[in-house]
């Protein structure tokens, strides 16, 4: 299962947005720096409502949805590429997630310290991202030395190697995130093998109070950092209200329904943000649909029908004959299986069909 860490300098609501993603009290909450040592390591079920209309179709009553793991990585302060505070333990925490969730803290409040003593939310996403470009900064001159002594000896791999990383210092040297220098397809294939920090896909989560939830719009701070995230990072910006989270906690789906509507929001943040971290790690979702179950599968962007079938269970990729596909769009509108057949919206699809978001499928394969 592919990981996303939730980072962000110390005191901005990492561990109360854990709490809330996890709907549990796992990751320690405190207004003091470091209260997350350990990384924390939770799997959420995505919200969808695709799900309640395949189990009405189906006429059954369980529901499987997918899911994503979240980790809570300790708070990063400046110097962490130099060991700074536990800068080298949330640097090789962060090397183990396939994306991140910068937390960014968009709201005043005395009581709630902050370790720049200051709030500019800004100045907060470039200090983690200063600390990842110097830590790759470091990795790249290391691997290069190396790469250079095999493509001497016509290593075309090493030279291809060098090539990239000739390309990446100086955009590095810049303060610019990996992630953000435009290569060839052949070339972005390369970095992702120098596994840099930088290099990692990136959601923005500006972390706003209850009060500011429903006039987000309005929050001058959510604003700038949508303004950064968009043309200096290429990335999305969802906000939040972890404070808001952590108060539904230990509140039936009702209540906390009526205690959103009572503060003018459909929703706190939290659904979108599983949503939106789920594409970003490029993962899509297909789905089954009988008597048994409704369950939804996570396949990765790309991956074609035995691929997909293998999810389920590896037979089912080696011994892959075609699968029967129906949209969800089209299942849904006509309102059941057989209406959909009758229409001709069942078709079936071979090896080289690529899975789209949304499949409703049924595979065929030998034993």
């Amino acid at each position: 299962m592919l990981r996303a860490g939730i980072v962000g300098l110390p005191n901005v609501g990492k561990s109360t947005l854990f709490n809330a993603l996890t709907r549990t009290r796992k990751a320690e909450s405190a207004n003091y720096p470091f209260c997350t040592i350990d990384p924390n390591v939770g799997v959420v079920n995505v919200p969808d409502n695709r799900l309640a209309v395949l189990k009405d179709i189906a006429k059954t009553s369980v529901v499987i949805p997918a899911a994503v793991e979240f980790v809570d990585i300790a708070g990063l302060v400046a110097g962490a590429s130099k060991g700074e505070g536990l800068g080298n333990k949330f640097l090789a925490n962060i090397r183990e997630v396939d994306a991140i969730v910068q937390v960014v803290r968009c709201f005043e409040n005395d009581d709630i310290v902050h370790s720049m003593g200051s709030v500019d939310p800004i100045r907060d996403i470039e200090i983690i991202n200063t600390e990842l470009v110097l830590s790759d900064m470091e990795s790249i001159e290391r691997q290069r030395e190396k790469a250079i002594k095999k493509a001497r000896g016509q290593d075309k791999e090493a030279q291809a190697q060098v090539a990239v990383m000739d390309k990446l210092i100086p955009h590095l040297n810049e303060g610019k995130p990996a992630k953000t220098l435009d290569l060839s397809s052949e070339e972005t294939e390369i970095m992702d093998g120098l596994f840099l920090l930088s290099s990692k896909p990136v959601i923005y989560a500006a972390n706003v109070m209850e009060d500011d939830l429903a006039t987000s719009e309005n929050n001058e701070m959510v604003g700038k950092v949508r303004a950064y995230a968009k043309e200096s990072h290429q990335a999305e910006c969802v906000v939040i209200s972890a404070q808001i989270e952590s108060e539904l906690i230990d509140l039936s789906e009702e209540e906390s329904k009526e205690f959103l509507t009572d503060l003018g929001v459909d929703d706190s943040g939290i659904s979108l943000l599983i949503q939106a971290t789920y594409s970003l790690l490029g993962l899509l979702t297909y789905f089954t649909a009988g008597e048994k179950e409704v369950r939804a599968w996570t396949i990765t962007r790309g991956m074609l029908a035995p691929q997909a079938a293998g999810v389920i269970h590896t037979d089912f990729e080696k011994g892959f004959i075609k699968a029967e596909v129906v949209t969800y769009e089209d299942l849904a509108n006509l309102g059941s299986v057989q209406a959909a057949r009758e229409a001709g919206k069942y078709r079936f699809e071979g090896k080289e069909y690529e899975f789209q978001d949304g499949d409703v499928a049924l595979f065929r394969f030998n034993n």
